[in-house]
């Protein structure tokens, strides 16, 4: 009896597990395969949001005139120059402060609440007190410089030189506490006989936290380097409030180029073309980036 009820019972399972997964299966076709492919396939048009349809076909025009556009590149660049200022300050700042807090037997809760509270702020929230911070004449980041003895203290927002490093440095202080929580959660999974064990052996501080703690980090570290190289990538909400791209679009990312196109050009089908692009180039650098991270990681 129980070889003829086996199969039946694994039947059942699978149909479970499928009727599981059916919702998720088709919100993900419905809401990213879906717009995906018609994205796709708008490059291919030059539609515009002021008329219906995708419009005429135009082949690979919109594909050429990215590629050879300036303010494409200047988008992607800018981009990319975002991502370096954030993507490992973000990572070492966060592993940092998460060894910090996990040398304190008490009191952990208050740093878990004073790094990530910054972090469930809205974008909004954060772009005006930046603003605030970085107004000229009357700005904290004018007033602290100052009083340090710079006599003519940069503007932070309407200096293309220091406008993307400020956002930058805004956007560590916002989102620095998700990676922390994730550092400090790992680390609380080493078990202490591991650091017993090592002291026993000899190793001191230093030694043990780089011999040992660190390299039992690679999962997390990883984890965390992918998710924040894409966040960086797709940079949007800050630099839309802040600068709205400027001053003379030193600060306007792929994707407010995408909107810009998009919304306010109305060329739905060149914009669709920009995503589509831009999102082959993050698969490309998120790939490398992670194949380094896990490279590293074996190497450890």
């Amino acid at each position: 009896m129980s070889t003829a009820t086996g199969p039946r019972t694994t039947t059942g399972g699978r149909w479970t597990a499928s009727g599981m997964l059916l919702p998720f299966g088709a919100f993900y076709v419905v809401f990213l395969l879906g717009p995906l492919v018609y994205t796709a396939v708008a490059g291919f048009f030059n539609g515009s949001l002021v008329k219906g349809g995708l419009g005429s076909w135009v082949g690979l025009e919109n594909y050429s005139e990215a590629l050879g556009s300036a303010e494409f590149w200047s988008s992607l660049g800018n981009t990319l120059w975002f991502t370096v200022l954030t993507t490992v300050p973000l990572i070492v700042l966060a592993l940092v402060l998460a060894l910090m807090t996990d040398r304190f037997s008490r009191g952990k809760w208050f740093f878990r609440l004073a790094f990530f509270a910054p972090f469930m702020l809205p974008s909004s929230v954060i772009s005006l007190l930046f603003m605030w911070i970085y107004a000229d004449e009357i700005g904290l980041a004018q007033a602290t410089v100052k009083w340090f003895g710079v006599q003519t203290p940069p503007s932070w927002l309407g200096d293309p030189d220091w406008a993307m490093i400020s956002i930058a440095a805004a956007t560590v202080w916002w989102t620095v506490g998700f990676n922390f929580v994730i550092y400090l959660a790992a680390l609380q999974e080493i078990p202490r006989e591991v650091h017993e064990a090592a002291a026993i052996d000899g190793a001191g501080p230093w030694q043990r936290l780089r011999l040992v703690v660190v390299p039992m980090l690679g999962r997390a570290t990883t984890l965390v380097a992918v998710l924040q190289l894409v966040a960086s990538l797709k940079v949007f909400d800050q630099i839309y409030m802040m600068t709205n791209g400027g001053p003379e679009d030193s600060t306007r990312p792929s994707l407010l180029y995408v909107y810009q196109t998009g919304f306010t050009d109305s060329r739905v089908g060149y914009a669709s073309t920009v995503s589509l692009l831009l999102f082959v180039i993050i698969l490309l650098i998120s790939l490398v980036w992670f194949a380094l991270i896990r490279r590293t990681e074996k190497e450890a």
